[in-house]
C-alpha cells in the first residue's frame, strides 16, 4: 500500500472523532456513521423479514387445509380472503412478495448491508467508509425500495403475481391476470431504486477496502469476513445493472409498445400486436444476476462464519489462502453457471452440458470450504455460545441443501424435479437457511460492537438455534421427497390431482414445523429488542477475537478510534497460541494475539 494511502489512514480522518454536537436527526435517521447506518440496515432488514415470514405462513396454512376457512386469512387479506378463503390469484401474490422480500431486501441487504457496513471500516482499520454521504443514500434508496414494495400490497388490483422471478408475459401484459396491473409496476419501481442502492454500496465497500486498509494490513491479512464482502461487492457491481436492464426493457413492454420479450400473443382470442421478442431472453437476463444473487446472499454468510468458527474453535482457520482461492473461484464461476435455470426451457442441448459441466465445477471450491470448516473445528477448543451454534448450523445446511444441487445442475436430472418442490427445498436450504444461520450468527457475535458493549441472552439464544435447527429441517428435507413424487410448486391446492392426496399429510406436517420455527423468531427479536436497553454490559472483547473492531472504543465515536488507528502485525487467526516464543508477545494463559501486537522483531519499530 502506497506511503499517500498509509497517511490518508492516520491523519486524514482523526476530526472525525472531534465532529460537531449531533442532532438526533443526523445521528439516528440521516447519519454518515457507517455503525449507525449498519443497525439501519439491520433493523429494516429484520421488520421486511417479519413481513416475508408472515406471507410465508399464510400460504402454508392454505396448502396444509386447502378446503379449509380462516379468519386469519380475512383479517390480513381482506376482500382476496371473503369468508376466510384465499383468492387463488392473492397465494400468487404472497409467493411473489415473499420470495422478493428475502432474497433481496432481508437477504441481500439486510445481510451484507449491515455487516459490510458494519465491519468493513473496523475490521480493516480506518475511521469511516470512503463515501459517507453516498453509504447514507444507498440505506435511503434501500429504505425508499422497501416502502414501495410494501405499497405494492395495497393496490386494488393486487400486488405483482408472476413469481420472483417476474417471467413475461405475466409481467409484461398488464392485462394479462390482476397482479400484472400497477402492483407489477411497483414492483419493478422499487427494484429499480433497490438496484440503484446496492450499486452505491457495493462501489462504496470496494473503494474502502482497496484505499483505506490501516498501515500493515495487506490483502493477506484481511480477515475473511472483509475478503466475502469485497468480492460480494464486485458480483454486484457486475450483475445488478443486467436486472435493472431487464427491468427497464420490461418496463418499456409494458407501457410503450416495445417487444422485447413478447411475440404472437393471444388474449381471449384478440391478437395482440407484439412480434418478434423473445420471453427466453428475459430468463438469459434475470438469471445472469439470479444465479450470482445466490453468492452475494451466500459469501457474506460464509465469510461471518469463517470468522466465528476461527474465533470460537480458539484455532487458526484452516488453509487461509485456500479460502480467499475459493471465494475468488466461486464469483467467477457464479457468473457462467446462469443457464441451470432453464434446462426445460428449449435451450440447444450442447449448451446445457456446458451448463452443467460449469454447475457442477462450482461444487468444487464451495467443498473447499466447506473442507475447511470442518477441519478449523476439528479438535477445536469449542465455544458453544449462540453465534457458533448458527455458524455450524449454516456448515450443516450448505452441504445438505449443496449435494442437491448436483442433481438440479445436471440437464438430464434436472428435468425430472424441475419446478417442483424439490427445487424449493434445495434453493431455501443452500441459500436461505443458510444466509439467515450467517445472519442470525452475526447478530449474536457482533451484537457487542453495534450496542455499545451490551450482550444478547445466551439462554434465550440456545432456545432460539435449537428450534429453528430442528423446525428448518422440518419443513424443507420432507420437501425433497414430495417434490421427488411430482408436486409441483406455485399451486396453491392440489386437490384437483388425486395422485397428490397421498401428499397432504406431508404438507400439513411442514406447515406445522412453519409455524412453530417462525413462533420462535419472536424470541430472537424479544432477545434483540430487550437487549439493546437492559443487556448485561460485557469487556471490551467479550470473544477475545484477534481482529481490529475489538480495539476500537466501546463507546461510539465517529471515527472509530478515539486514538490513532493501530498497526497491523500479523494475520487475523492467530489463536493456539499457548506457549511463548522468540517471536509473539504471548500473555501468560493467553491463547491468542491480536493484530495490532506486533512481532518481536517490530519491538523497535512498537516503541517509537
Amino acid at each position: 500500500m502506497s506511503a499517500v494511502a498509509v497517511a490518508h489512514d492516520d491523519h486524514s480522518h482523526d476530526d472525525h472523532g472531534h465532529h460537531h454536537k449531533e442532532t438526533f436527526i443526523t445521528k439516528y435517521i440521516f447519519s454518515q456513521d457507517h455503525k449507525m447506518i449498519a443497525k439501519q440496515y439491520l433493523i429494516t432488514g429484520l421488520i421486511m423479514g417479519a413481513i416475508g415470514i408472515g406471507m410465508s405462513i399464510l400460504f402454508r396454512l392454505q396448502l396444509a387445509w386447502p378446503e379449509e376457512s380462516f379468519w386469519v386469512f380475512e383479517f390480513f387479506l381482506g376482500k382476496w380472503a371473503e369468508g376466510g378463503v384465499m383468492d387463488p390469484g392473492v397465494y400468487l401474490a404472497l409467493v411473489t412478495i415473499h420470495g422478493t422480500i428475502m432474497v433481496f431486501f432481508v437477504l441481500t441487504a439486510g445481510l451484507s448491508g449491515t455487516f459490510s457496513n458494519l465491519l468493513i471500516p473496523l475490521q480493516i482499520g480506518a475511521r469511516d467508509m470512503a463515501s459517507g454521504f453516498l453509504n447514507m443514500v444507498s440505506y435511503w434508496l434501500f429504505f425508499i425500495s422497501s416502502v414501495i414494495m410494501l405499497c405494492s400490497l395495497f393496490v386494488e388490483s393486487g400486488p405483482a403475481s408472476a413469481g420472483w422471478t417476474i417471467y413475461p408475459p405475466l409481467s409484461a401484459l398488464p392485462q394479462a391476470i390482476p397482479g400484472s396491473g400497477t402492483g407489477m409496476t411497483l414492483w419493478l419501481s422499487s427494484m429499480a431504486v433497490f438496484i440503484a442502492s446496492s450499486l452505491l454500496g457495493s462501489l462504496n465497500y470496494i473503494v474502502t477496502v482497496i484505499n483505506l486498509r490501516t498501515k500493515g494490513m495487506s490483502m493477506t491479512r484481511l480477515p475473511l469476513t472483509i475478503w466475502a464482502f469485497f468480492v460480494t461487492a464486485i458480483i454486484g457491481v457486475v450483475s445488478f445493472p443486467v436486472l435493472l436492464s431487464a427491468a427497464l426493457m420490461l418496463i418499456m413492454d409494458r407501457s410503450f409498445g416495445t417487444s422485447f420479450f413478447l411475440s404472437d400473443i393471444y388474449i381471449a382470442g384478440e391478437v395482440l400486436q407484439h412480434q418478434g421478442g423473445s420471453p427466453v431472453l428475459f430468463e438469459h437476463l434475470f438469471w445472469f444476476l439470479g444465479h450470482p444473487e445466490v453468492y452475494i446472499v451466500l459469501l457474506p454468510a460464509l465469510g461471518i462464519t469463517s470468522e466465528i468458527i476461527a474465533t470460537n474453535s480458539r484455532k487458526p482457520i484452516f488453509g487461509y489462502r485456500a479460502m480467499v482461492a475459493s471465494i475468488l473461484a466461486i464469483a467467477f464461476l457464479s457468473t457462467i453457471v446462469w443457464g441451470h435455470h432453464m434446462f426445460i426451457s428449449g435451450m440447444n442441448p450442447f449448451l446445457g452440458s456446458v451448463f452443467t459441466f460449469t454447475t457442477l465445477l462450482i461444487a468444487i471450491p464451495s467443498a473447499v470450504k466447506s473442507f475447511n470448516y470442518i477441519t478449523t473445528l476439528w479438535k477445536g477448543n469449542l465455544q458453544m455460545n449462540p453465534g457458533m451454534l448458527f455458524s455450524i448450523g449454516l456448515v450443516s445446511t450448505f452441504i445438505s441443501g449443496g449435494l442437491t444441487g448436483i442433481i438440479l445442475g445436471d440437464s438430464t436430472l434436472d428435468i425430472n424435479v424441475h419446478d417442483t418442490y424439490f427445487v424449493v427445498a434445495h434453493f431455501h436450504l443452500v441459500m436461505g437457511i443458510s444466509a439467515l444461520y450467517g445472519l442470525f450468527a452475526g447478530v449474536y457475535h457482533w451484537f457487542p460492537k453495534m450496542f455499545q458493549g451490551r450482550m444478547m441472552n445466551k439462554n434465550l439464544g440456545y432456545v432460539h438455534f435449537w428450534v429453528t435447527a430442528i423446525g428448518a429441517y422440518g419443513i424443507f428435507f420432507p420437501m425433497h421427497f414430495i417434490g421427488m413424487a411430482g408436486l409441483p410448486r406455485r399451486y396453491y391446492t392440489n386437490t384437483a390431482f388425486p395422485y397428490f392426496d397421498d401428499l397432504t399429510d406431508v404438507n400439513v406436517a411442514i406447515t406445522i414445523f412453519a409455524i412453530i420455527t417462525a413462533s420462535v423468531q419472536l424470541v430472537f427479536i424479544y432477545n434483540f429488542v430487550h437487549s439493546i436497553f437492559y443487556g448485561k454490559v460485557g469487556s471490551q472483547n467479550p470473544w477475545k477475537s484477534n481482529t481490529l473492531e475489538w480495539t476500537a472504543d466501546q463507546k461510539h465515536v465517529h471515527g472509530n478510534w478515539s486514538g490513532q488507528i493501530p498497526h497491523v502485525y500479523r494475520w487475523p487467526y492467530d489463536y493456539s497460541k499457548l506457549n511463548e516464543d522468540e517471536t509473539d508477545y504471548v500473555i501468560p494463559g493467553q491463547d491468542w494475539v491480536g493484530q495490532h501486537i506486533p512481532m518481536q522483531e517490530n519491538e523497535e519499530e512498537m516503541n517509537h
